[in-house]
């Protein structure tokens, strides 16, 4: 079946660069973002409907004829909104509530990967401040303390002050910055090396592993700060060859298909592989069931082929790796993000220029947080849009990324300058969550 009419979930940057990449499929199928952005909607049809309401996406999908649904965040798959849609004899890529576990609980995936025998670091799982700040001197320093629900990125810190370690744990059990999300913590032990993030598009038994990438998690230059969303991201990553691919899909991809498998909830979606790449090979950081934000702003556009077809196929438990093939030369994202992010959104800035850029043949943007206003676009929460480079290496992706942002003005808003330019360097940093 050819897939011609697609429904997007979402509303950030991740999803502009979906429905960029869907609609550019050979068969230039139609595409719809829900509920999407006002930069996506000056391209792309968006409805003005709350993706994590099963019963609204539904009806949409129904009155569009939409012969597949692809959900980008987080939060709905968490809900169930594809075991909804499935029900419902949707095509819908992504996993099902249970299977999504492996995001919305890290102490579930520490758990699953155990099980599994996939390589992770050593953790422990707590309910009580008090346990884990005895806990403390078993793990560090450094410690890297997680909060076990979805904290939209947030919810880790990795400090080498004990005091800077119990205030976080205050702020999961005592002032409950993360909600329920917070009502656990996991204390992992700190693994130095390389990030690397590696998305696989999985049918429940087999996968197909995307160009790996690489993201900065830190908010400000030389990876310093606090953790973020994600100010930048490359690809492919240079420290991630064949062998270590496959290596990767031998030692954790596959083995946490099987085991996914033998418990009765088949992993199909995107599985996205936070990795520290240590002195003893590939090790998981964390798990995700969506496409990583901004490692799909660079990953996409290295795809060639259809993927609206890989993905349909994902999602009916048949997968064809041979419907995208991999592109010549390299991506670089820069978030063009508010001047007080992560601590504070002011929505008081204005990006200058970003219609100017868009006849670069070697530039995209992609919109998260944004709202057209008089001479350029307004800022209206944290990350606002994307400045993606294209070359044939990342040295001429990242100089054409930062030729773009260095056209644009306007105030309150900013960038990292150094995305990219540390390529080959150790990373010694755990990601967020």
């Amino acid at each position: 079946m050819s897939v011609r009419r697609i429904l997007v979930i979402g509303s950030g940057g991740r999803e502009h660069a979906l429905a960029w990449r869907l609609s550019r499929d050979p068969e230039r199928p139609q595409v719809r973002v829900a509920p999407g952005n006002p930069g996506i909607a000056a391209r792309f049809d968006c409805l003005p409907i709350d993706g994590a309401n099963p019963e609204a996406v539904l009806a949409a999908a129904r009155a569009y004829a939409i012969d597949l649904i692809v959900v980008g965040p987080e939060v709905p798959l968490a809900a169930g909104l594809a075991d909804v849609l499935e029900s419902a004899g949707i095509p819908t890529f992504g996993p099902s509530g249970e299977a999504a576990r492996l995001e919305s609980s890290k102490w579930f995936a520490k758990q699953v990967m155990s099980e599994a025998r996939v390589p992770t670091a050593r953790a422990e799982a707590f309910d009580d401040v008090h346990a884990a700040r005895e806990a403390l001197p078993r793990f560090g320093p450094p410690w890297v303390i997680k909060a076990d629900g979805l904290a939209a990125g947030k919810g880790v810190r990795v400090t080498g002050d004990r005091r800077e370690a119990e205030d976080f744990l205050a702020d999961c059990f005592t002032r409950r910055r993360f909600g329920a999300g917070g009502s656990r913590v996991v204390l992992e032990e700190f693994l130095a090396g390389e990030e690397a993030s590696v998305m696989a598009v999985c049918d429940g038994n087999h996968a197909l592993l995307l160009p790996a990438a690489r993201d900065y998690k830190r908010a400000f230059d030389s990876n310093r700060g606090p953790n973020t969303g994600g100010m930048g991201a490359l690809a492919p990553h240079p420290g991630v060859g064949p062998a270590l691919e496959s290596e990767i899909e031998r030692r954790i991809v596959s083995p946490l298909l099987g085991r996914m498998r033998e418990r009765g909830t088949p992993f199909r979606g995107l599985l996205y592989c936070g990795l520290m790449l240590t002195g003893t090979g590939p090790r998981v950081i964390e798990f995700n069931v969506r496409f990583g934000d901004p490692e799909a702003q660079v990953v996409l556009p290295l795809l060639e082929g259809s993927l609206s077809e890989l993905l349909l196929g994902a999602s009916r438990g048949a997968l064809d790796a041979g419907a995208v093939s991999r592109a010549p030369g390299a991506a670089v994202a820069i978030a063009l993000t508010d001047a007080g992010y992560p601590d504070s959104t002011a929505g008081a800035g204005t990006i200058v220029g970003l219609e100017g850029l868009e006849s670069d043949r070697n530039v995209e943007i992609f919109h998260a947080a944004t709202a057209p206003s008089p001479g350029g676009w307004r800022v209206t929460g944290g990350r606002a849009a994307y400045v993606i480079g294209r070359g044939a290496d990342l040295s001429e992706a990242r100089a054409a990324a930062y030729r773009a942002v260095d056209r644009l003005s306007g105030t309150g808003w900013r960038a990292r300058r150094d995305i990219a330019a540390d390529v080959g360097a150790s990373n010694a940093t755990t990601r967020g969550a």
